[in-house]
């Protein structure tokens, strides 16, 4: 009989006893996973939301409105209309390492799903052995063939081996299960990662016009005070002042451009981090600089209700997959506790010939094939088994506690930023009033100086009073915006409305270099 004939009627003897094997029905022990109740709450706040924020006359000082219910969009930073920012953050989510880092982990964690899927189907192996020997004639003959004397000997073995473990107690479908949900809890993580990424961009940027905000009100003052500083010295020289006013306004001077330096150097700090979020190294910088003005504030606002939070939130949904992953991780430990049913198949050739293996015709070989089956249980471990399954319990109610930790924390991250917009609003509407009483009390007080009628203890007075003025009314403007920002973090940053998942670099190991990926395999 031809070898490859042979050896075909062994594989299908083989695939007809593991087709029925995966044909026969299982049901997994341990618990089946059900979705965490969502909150039985339907508000943020202990006493009822106001429908609008309070206005005022500056930039940025309109009435902010609370749409109960509306979708966030998916590229909710648009909603400032700021053409730089939009080109930063598109950079960032394109460059940035941590986030392709947490793209690479999804990656790794869907292949050892694919590797765990793999056990579903038999292992097929083949070898082949060459060996020489020697054996003692006294004791066994050679060899059972016609040549005589035939010692030592060449021998040639190849075969192919079969085996599979039927998955009685669902042991592997469990661990699949725990497996993709560690996936899962990987994707939220990008997502997560993503959503931390665009919210530290705007914010970045938003600190960034606000402390060239306040450099550009310390310059103004600054102006102020020198011309001031002239009018003395001249009234100095006509005998309408004297040098203790002028000293008093020189130390003035110094006082606020000595302010000046630390405003710079948080400047410097923050150009430096919006480098570094976009991919870029400090001495590269970002290309776009960013100032109030340019940045409008959403009027309209998103606001999700609690049981629709658990459902946006990447960090709920990843602690709800590490909780799904402990729940059938309990069932993988239960399933160990079970007896282990194993099928195996092996055949073969033999042949003193190498070239008897392509003929098997030849009279100095043989055929050769096994089949077998056995059954595993563990009688005595000294409660091994008993303990991890124990463990992989403990572990679920972690996890549990866990979530419910998150779930709590996501709630009240939005309820925290519910109240810094309503007393922004107010904030700057307070912080808009003392400046325009501070600019008209200024304004006062240095005229009364440059006509001799008032004394310049009340121009210093003044001066300082409407320096920090400008500065809160700067600071309040920044604050309202950075926590709109904040808010559309808190509520989950819409990511579930994007069409395709972020895009990925593959780093070539050899040479530094890159290229993007995309998974065609969507997993939104």
């Amino acid at each position: 009989m031809c070898m490859c004939l042979w050896l075909r009627r062994f594989l299908r003897i083989a695939a007809a006893l593991i087709a029925a094997a995966l044909l026969s029905s299982c049901i997994p022990v341990g618990p089946d996973f059900l979705h965490p109740a969502a909150p039985e709450v339907d508000r943020y706040t202990p006493e009822t939301l106001a429908p609008r924020t309070s206005s005022t006359d500056a930039p940025t000082g309109q009435a902010q409105r609370f749409v109960q219910g509306r979708d966030i969009p998916q590229e909710w930073w648009r909603m400032f209309k700021s053409r730089a920012l939009n080109a930063l953050i598109e950079r960032s989510l394109r460059n940035n390492p941590t986030l392709q880092s947490t793209m690479s982990a999804l990656r790794v964690a869907k292949e050892a799903v694919y590797a765990q899927q793999g056990k579903f189907l038999p292992l097929v192996q083949s070898n082949f052995i060459s060996t020489r020997q020697q054996t003692a004639g006294v004791l066994a003959p050679t060899l059972n063939v016609p040549i005589q004397n035939l010692n030592p000997f060449d021998l040639y073995t190849s075969q192919v081996l079969v085996s599979y473990t039927f998955d009685v107690w669902g042991q592997n479908r469990r661990a699949v299960e725990s497996l993709q949900a560690l996936a899962d809890n990987q994707r939220f993580q990008v997502e997560a990662a993503y959503l931390a990424l665009t919210a530290n961009v705007a914010v970045a940027a938003i600190t960034e016009a606000a402390l060239r905000g306040q450099i550009d009100a310390t310059n103004e003052l600054i102006s102020l005070n020198r011309k001031m500083l002239d009018i003395l010295r001249k009234q100095l020289d006509t005998g309408y002042a004297n040098r203790s006013d002028v000293a008093a306004q020189e130390a003035q001077l110094a006082q606020v451009e000595a302010t000046l330096p630390p405003l710079r150097k948080a400047l410097g700090v923050q150009r430096d981090l919006l480098a570094a979020l976009s991919g870029s190294y400090p001495s590269e910088g970002p290309r776009e600089t960013f100032r109030l003005a340019d940045l409008q504030l959403p009027l309209d606002l998103p606001l999700s209700l609690p049981l629709q939070l658990v459902e946006q939130r990447p960090d709920v949904r990843a602690a709800e997959e590490l909780l799904h992953s402990a729940s059938a991780q309990v069932g993988v430990a239960t399933a160990n506790m079970l007896p282990n049913f194993t099928i195996g198949a092996n055949g073969g050739y033999m042949n003193i010939a190498l070239a008897g293996l392509i003929s098997p015709s030849a009279v100095l070989g043989t055929q050769f094939w096994l089949l077998a089956g056995s059954v595993t249980q563990t009688v005595f471990d000294g409660g091994t088994l008993l303990h991890q399954r124990r463990a992989a319990a403990a572990a679920y109610d972690e996890a549990a506690w866990a979530y419910k930790a998150t779930v709590v924390g996501a709630a009240q991250n939005v309820a925290d930023v519910l109240h810094a917009l309503k007393n922004d609003a107010d904030a700057l509407r307070a912080a808009r009033a003392f400046e325009r009483a501070a600019k008209v009390s200024f304004d006062l007080a240095r005229q009364q100086v440059e006509t001799g009628n008032a004394n310049i203890l009340l121009l210093l007075t003044a001066q300082s009073t409407y320096l920090q003025a400008l500065i809160q009314v700067v600071q309040a403007r920044a604050a309202r915006l950075a926590d709109t920002a904040a808010l559309f973090q808190a509520l989950g940053g819409g990511w579930w409305n994007r069409v395709e998942p972020p895009k990925e670099k593959i780093l070539n190991v050899g040479t530094g270099e890159s290229f993007t990926l995309i998974d065609k395999n969507k997993f939104y």
